[in-house]
């Protein structure tokens, strides 16, 4: 099998040749051609081949496009702070009012600068990847969003203070994630990774979620036109998960603070579940412990099907050896050929 049969295995809720990989790898690629990040991110064809370096070198079973969050807030007119060995973060808030919520214009990803790099990136990987690899396109949840548009605190006081202009911030939000996402799709993406930390009973409760959360992700996946993967950026999903299954998502990542194996049964032929690997911990991970955690992983939560091997928080960090890498991608191959035999 290449790599799109394996992971529409997974979808399919099939058993594969194998458990598909995903090491989701951007800033590593900096990394990789001893560049700085901020210069790495500038060229999208360097990105491009960076993700093609990374894939044949890691050997995952996905692509990306995927540069930063905060590049929707620069969409938006807003900034990004760039850091020597982390992920680029978003520059000062620049919602301070109820007027700014008003005046706020909807950027169009087709003449937005930052997009268009992603976009570009998107296309050189399709065009040289065809249908043999899955190519994971990003957006951040209209409820998540807030937190880089206007800070996290200001973002809970207009949650539960101020509903109208909460709602029409929402109303824009989804109108640029639902743009944004079918543009990443129409320039060759194969699935949407829709950020919502926000919505992770880690930060909001459960009533919330149901209240706000699942409803607009109801609608906005609703109207993407392509499979999505509903990420909590290492945030729980357990409580929530008869609502979520309603979003209508087809697979959801999983949180090291719950147990994979018993989230895998609650959702099993239903969601897809990815997971579950440390990627903090990852750091100071010998070899021989990175192949052990794959192993363990694999026992918690592929046999079956339906499962995807990733770290639970969507973003390998910089610290991370290269040979911890390397060990991964062998015990997938040492521990994840189907069936399983551990």
């Amino acid at each position: 099998m290449n790599s799109m049969e394996r992971v529409l295995s997974a979808l399919s809720h099939q058993e594969g040749d194998r458990v598909p990989l995903y090491l989701p790898l951007t800033i590593y690629g900096a990394k990789e051609f001893k560049m700085p990040i901020q210069k790495y991110f500038a060229d999208p064809e360097r990105v491009f081949e960076g993700q093609m370096h990374m894939m044949n070198k890691y050997e995952g079973d996905f692509v990306s496009a995927f540069n930063y969050a905060s590049l929707e807030t620069e969409a938006f007119g807003g900034g990004t702070y760039f850091v020597n060995e982390g992920p680029p973060n978003a520059a000062a808030p620049f919602i301070s009012t109820l007027k700014d919520i008003e005046n706020l214009l909807v950027p169009k990803p087709e003449e937005s600068a930052p997009l268009l790099k992603v976009l570009r990136t998107t296309e050189l990987l399709k065009a040289e990847l065809g249908e043999t690899v899955p190519i994971v396109g990003v957006a951040m949840s209209p409820f998540s969003l807030p937190i880089m548009q206007m800070g996290f605190g200001r973002y809970i006081e207009l949650f539960y203070n101020e509903s109208e202009a909460f709602e029409l911030l929402m109303k824009k939000n989804m109108e640029f994630c639902i743009n944004w996402s079918n543009a990443q799709l129409k320039a060759g993406a194969t699935i949407i990774c829709y950020f919502d930390p926000m919505s992770s009973p880690s930060i909001i409760s459960p009533v919330d979620y149901n209240n706000w959360g699942s409803k607009i992700a109801k609608e906005v996946l609703g109207e993407i036109k392509g499979p999505t993967i509903t990420h909590f950026a290492s945030g729980r999903v357990l409580p929530i998960l008869e609502r979520l299954q309603e979003t209508g998502t087809e697979v959801v990542s999983a949180s090291i603070l719950e147990d994979l194996q018993f989230l895998r049964e609650k959702v099993r032929g239903k969601i897809v579940v990815a997971g579950n690997l440390n990627a903090i911990e990852m750091c100071s991970w010998t070899p021989k412990q990175a192949e052990q955690k794959v192993r363990e992983t694999i026992r918690a939560g592929a046999a079956g099907g339906g499962f995807v091997l990733t770290d639970n928080h969507g973003e390998i960090p910089f610290q991370v050896p290269e040979d911890v890498l390397l060990s991964i991608s062998r015990a997938v191959k040492d521990y994840g050929n189907y069936p399983l035999n551990l």
